[in-house]
């Protein structure tokens, strides 16, 4: 059974219209001051290979940049051994934090979903990010370890159940994974051109169905990145900061939590 993010996923762009292609422009924002820079550019993990989206005001920002942060980086795995567990050990690194089964499960679902369109993590926008820069001696960071982010997920509720069907009524036949798989190519296509009003029906999908994974998932992490930019801009500089499109929409998106701080962003494209 799908979590309450894949859901809310699924739910948030169920029936797209169809919208003709467009240049790719994904959502950009920057804040500054007199000598320092954070370019916040938001990321789909999973992409179609298309590096179009790669180029123009966002290709700009980054060559401008000095550092790439990223909201994680993922190590490299040591070769997997035989027996029990290797497999975990290869995909986690060997973190004593053990991903939950329905986490594992989830993301199972969301990479088969993707590969369906064509879609795969290595492909995503923060992977191409990541290895441009250390092609080009950049210097790569991120806001939160991988270790944090397992241990979130570890902690997250489950997923409420549904309520079985009342005798006589009709029984959807769609499949979640079909669901997710078309979810995801209309979430792609609304990233590539910078509409943000997905990931707003996504959030408030996911808040109404569990809060406290909204919680969790959003709100405390926008939080504590706000805070991160907000300390970075005591320093002269200039940073390329990379997370995902759903952290940069919504009432309580880490652009939010930055005015809040009295430090106003501006979109680029």
């Amino acid at each position: 059974m799908m979590n309450a993010l894949v859901a809310a996923a699924a739910l948030a762009a169920a029936s797209p219209e169809a919208v003709p292609a467009e240049p790719a422009e994904p959502a950009m924002f920057v804040v500054r001051d007199a000598d320092t820079t954070v370019y916040i550019f938001g990321t789909f993990h999973a992409l179609d290979g298309k590096s179009d989206w790669f180029n123009n005001r966002v290709r700009t920002a980054f060559d401008r940049s000095s550092e790439l942060v990223l909201e994680t980086i993922i190590p490299e795995a040591p070769a997997p051994r035989p027996g029990f567990g290797a497999i975990r050990r290869q995909q986690f690194g060997g973190l004593p934090v053990a991903p939950s089964a329905s986490f594992l499960a989830t993301t199972r679902m969301a990479i088969s979903a993707g590969k369906s369109q064509g879609m795969n993590v290595g492909n995503g926008a923060d992977m191409v990010l990541r290895r441009t820069a250390e092609m080009e001696g950049k210097r790569v960071d991120a806001l939160e370890t991988l270790e944090s982010q397992l241990a979130m997920f570890s902690r997250m509720p489950p997923p409420p159940q549904a309520a079985p069907p009342r005798p006589g009524t009709p029984v959807e036949t769609a499949q979640p994974m079909e669901s997710l798989s078309k979810a995801m190519a209309t979430m792609q296509s609304a990233w590539k051109r910078g509409d943000q009003s997905v990931f707003v029906n996504m959030l408030g999908q996911l808040e109404l169905s569990s809060p406290e994974t909204y919680r969790m998932m959003f709100t405390e992490r926008n939080q504590r990145w706000a805070d991160w930019v907000a300390g970075r801009m005591q320093y002269p500089g200039t940073v390329f900061v990379a997370v995902g499109a759903g952290h940069l929409a919504g009432r309580d998106s880490l652009l939010v939590r930055l005015a809040e701080q009295g430090i106003p962003s501006a979109r680029l494209n």
